[in-house]
């Protein structure tokens, strides 16, 4: 969906269909042609026509795949069809007559040092992405001289469209949509797609209602389960291609600096059995489990209780959950927790270091709060300190620093499971750590550094976004961080999943962002708490992992089209 930049409206589109073409094994540059959509699919060279009503397909060069193969990029403008192939931009002149494709003889027009990925073309330009130089390389369409070029916004394999004054390009490996200014390649805005691996834009506008929707074409694999009846063991893990295209439906806020993507409507569960591991008896147990946030990016449209009604508490404006017990007997056995509807979408904030050279200093309040060492941080060691020291240099602006944190945390830790929680100074020296513990090491440094910053999740939902209905269950928990900037407020920044190869470079997509599948749950406050009389129980002796068994579900019910303001 397309609104005006920085301007929110209340008239969205109606919820566009995913279009699944059969037949096809890597969609990646797509372009509309008035009504019908083009695509290309890279490896099978096939120029293909997609009904985005019916999924119907079309072969238009059953002749020509050859020349068509390894295809990445594809434009249309006028009379002309655009391509990129390897380091060559080819087109065909004359190939489109009465809105329709009617003769395709390829021919070159340039070629770049590297292999280029998208192509696009507005009036008397044409704009290249190469993933390889770092560049969107501008030509004039009739000559092929170069007039220009603009750093790619991100780090992976990119795709582009052009729309009026705007350059939008897609990144496969940032997970992300960026918009540019035309003239000067500057970033308007960004937004984090639904699905993974995007691999083509293009705009559609509906001649009946006039509505304007991105469309995004996404090409990579997935996992199924592959039944061999000849083999000893017939089911088998396995990967297949797995291509598509969705609209994409975006709101971007100028004034509060963040833009949002993709809403789904959920339902959440958190349900805890109690099945103690010691006989143990208790008086006036409280029991408080945070209930979910409201934020830009996430509503609360409804929680009611489950197995057993709860009370409603509000802790530094968060909503917990309290289930009493008059008394806690040994063995007793209850299902007891809540169940949650919620609107979630992802965010993008849109700061740049820029934007906070000149920010107020930290209340003495949030210093004693967020800059101490209250959740075990080993900062006084001197591993942590000098790691400290190390991460930012002489860097002294905030967004610079905790990008030089986060990528200097990435070089050194590689991610794995752990039973429990390590202090950082035991993760830095392992150079493994879990999600937490990925997170300690952030918060030790930032806050010895003056950034202050905080523990947020609690849980993922299953990212397919696509399995509506069925029920979904994570495997883990999860948790990020929060950082915070005086005088604009708290923002996100993942803990572990842009660390995805070594000694990077490292994709932006996470950092002040989180995508739709986040829950953000109790912000700056506990998760669940224990107490018996109005005090605290020792952890020592009892906690909740040795009361109950906890289990979580998602179900997601629909997506959802409209932003609200």
């Amino acid at each position: 969906m397309i609104l005006d930049s920085g301007v929110s409206s209340n008239k969205q589109p109606a919820l566009w269909r995913t279009v699944r073409p059969i037949g096809v094994s890597s969609l990646h540059g797509i372009a509309f042609l008035g009504n019908r959509l083009l695509a290309v699919d890279r490896t099978e060279g096939l120029l293909l026509e997609i009904d985005i009503a019916t999924d119907n397909t079309t072969v238009l060069n059953p002749h020509q795949t050859v020349k068509f193969a390894g295809a990445t990029g594809l434009a249309v403008w006028e009379d002309t069809v655009w391509f990129s192939r390897d380091e060559d931009i080819c087109c065909c002149r004359g190939a489109i007559r009465e809105g329709a494709i009617a003769d395709l003889k390829p021919e070159h027009f340039v070629s770049l040092s590297y292999p280029a990925d998208g192509v696009a073309v507005w009036d008397s330009t044409l704009y290249v992405t190469c993933q390889k130089s770092g560049y969107i390389v501008v030509f004039d369409s009739s000559t092929g001289r170069e007039i220009t070029r603009f750093y790619t916004p991100g780090i992976g394999v990119e795709n582009i469209a052009v729309r009026d004054e705007e350059i939008w390009i897609s990144d496969k490996t940032e997970q992300t949509v960026y918009c540019l200014e035309r003239a000067t390649g500057e970033i308007k805005f960004s937004v984090l797609t639904p699905f993974e691996n995007p691999s083509g834009l293009a705009f559609y506008s509906d001649a009946e209602s006039g509505e304007e929707v991105l469309y995004v074409a996404y090409a990579g694999e997935e996992l199924y389960i592959r039944d061999d009846p000849n083999s000893e063991d017939p089911f088998q893990l396995t990967k297949r291609d797995r291509t598509f295209i969705h609209p994409l439906y975006f709101y971007y806020n100028e004034a509060d600096r963040y833009a949002l993507s993709n809403g789904f409507l959920m339902e959440m569960s958190y349900v805890e059995e109690l099945s103690p591991l010691d006989e143990v008896e208790i008086e006036n147990l409280e029991w408080r489990i945070a209930l979910p946030s409201e934020t830009h990016r996430q509503k609360v449209r409804q929680i009611s209780p489950v197995g057993m009604p709860f009370t409603e508490e509000i802790l530094d404006g968060e909503r917990v959950a309290v289930f009493k017990f008059d008394r806690l007997h040994a063995r007793e056995r209850r299902i007891f927790g809540w169940k949650a509807l919620l609107e979630v979408r992802a965010i993008k904030y849109q700061l740049s270091p820029r934007d906070v050279e000149r920010i107020p200093n930290l209340s003495p309040e949030f210093e004693a709060k967020y800059l101490a060492d209250n959740d075990n941080l080993a900062m006084d060691s001197e591993i942590v300190r000098s790691a400290a020291k190390a991460a930012i240099g002489s860097e002294t602006n905030v967004l610079r620093q905790l990008l030089s944190i986060r990528n200097f945390v990435y070089d050194r830790l590689a991610y794995g499971i752990r039973p429990h929680i390590d202090t950082p100074d035991i993760v830095l020296r392992r150079g493994i750590g879990s999600c937490g513990e990925y997170v300690g090491v952030l918060l030790a440094l930032a806050r010895l550094n003056g950034i202050a910053c905080r523990t947020i999740g609690r849980y993922k939902c299953p990212p397919f976004a696509d399995r509506k209905g069925v029920p979904l269950e994570p495997d883990f928990n999860h948790v990020w961080l929060e950082f915070y900037i005086p005088g604009f407020g708290w923002v996100p920044m993942e803990s572990n999943p842009d660390d995805i190869q070594e000694r990077g470079p490292y994709p932006l997509r996470f950092f002040m962002g989180l995508a739709w599948y986040h829950v953000e749950i109790g912000k700056g406050i506990r998760f669940q708490s224990l107490t018996s009389n109005d005090a605290p129980l020792n952890k020592e002796e009892v906690s909740v992992g040795t009361l109950a068994i906890n289990h979580v579900r998602f179900t997601i019910l629909e997506e959802l089209s409209a932003v609200d303001s």
